[in-house]
């Protein structure tokens, strides 16, 4: 089954690290927030990937290129001869990955619109290029054809920014709450779809997350999968360095590999 990835946004609200480099090339710990996404899919199986590429696509088409001189020992034959022996074997064998330039301005239904010759399988998966979870994505997939459905969002309660202060008419605090958890639920992406979602998607103007699954949702099409554990988007700055200090704790919520 194969994953495709949105990795083709601005990322504007991460210009410090965005403004030379693609949003799923900012790193984590020394390895890109994409390279996490895929071991997590990888980690269930799913190591086919499409990538969705528009700004500054070429730098993660050239990450990819030199991703086994990089990551391996090796020994090059130089002159007329040339040739490269690597020596070991990083973790990623058998990783298959389609890079895909689906436009600069072209918007995320438009982006999977394009990448449809490229998913033979009547089921596929999609999911942002700059969130890391630790969803259970083979439970997901189950989720999904138990439901019968053309798709599936993967939802999570989403945690206020802000502390949360409850206060009488005298104006004395009665409860005081850092960061709760808010109450009903969000999407998170990692979405399921059968192949059928492709004829809700029209040109590179469709929006995914309005006319495609609005309509979805109107018909009954849209399951939503409640997923109860760990979901960050890496939306700024801010979020960039709470990601690195988790990851420097040794103990990163969505590292399932």
């Amino acid at each position: 089954m194969k994953v495709v990835i949105l990795c083709g946004g601005l990322g504007t609200r991460l210009r410090e690290e965005t403004e030379f480099r693609p949003k799923p090339l900012v790193e984590i710990g020394g390895r890109p927030i994409l390279w996490h996404i895929m071991k997590s899919y990888a980690h269930y199986g799913f190591r086919e990937f499409i990538l969705c590429l528009g700004y500054r696509g070429s730098t993660i088409k050239e990450y990819f290129l030199n991703y086994e001189a990089m990551n391996n020992d090796f020994t090059m034959c130089l002159g007329r001869k040339s040739q490269i022996l690597y020596d070991g074997s990083h973790e990623e064998q058998g990783f298959q990955v389609t890079l895909a330039d689906t436009g600069l301005d072209t918007m995320t239904g438009g982006r999977i619109k394009r990448i449809a010759k490229y998913v033979e399988d009547e089921t596929f998966m999609v999911t942002y290029g700059d969130g890391v979870s630790d969803v259970d994505i083979a439970r997901l997939v189950e989720f999904h054809r138990a439901s019968g459905l053309l798709a599936t969002v993967t939802t999570v309660r989403p945690v206020s920014r802000f502390g949360v202060v409850e206060m009488d008419n005298t104006d004395r605090v009665l409860e005081f709450k850092e960061k709760p958890v808010a109450e009903g639920w969000i999407s998170a992406g990692f979405f399921v779809f059968q192949r059928r979602v492709f004829d809700y998607l029209t040109g590179d103007d469709c929006i995914l997350e309005r006319a495609p699954l609005e309509r979805l949702a109107r018909e009954g099409q849209l399951a939503a999968y409640r997923h109860e554990g760990f979901f960050f988007p890496m939306d700024n700055y801010r979020d960039h360095v709470h990601l690195n200090q988790l990851w420097a704790s040794g103990k990163p919520p969505w590292r399932v590999w």
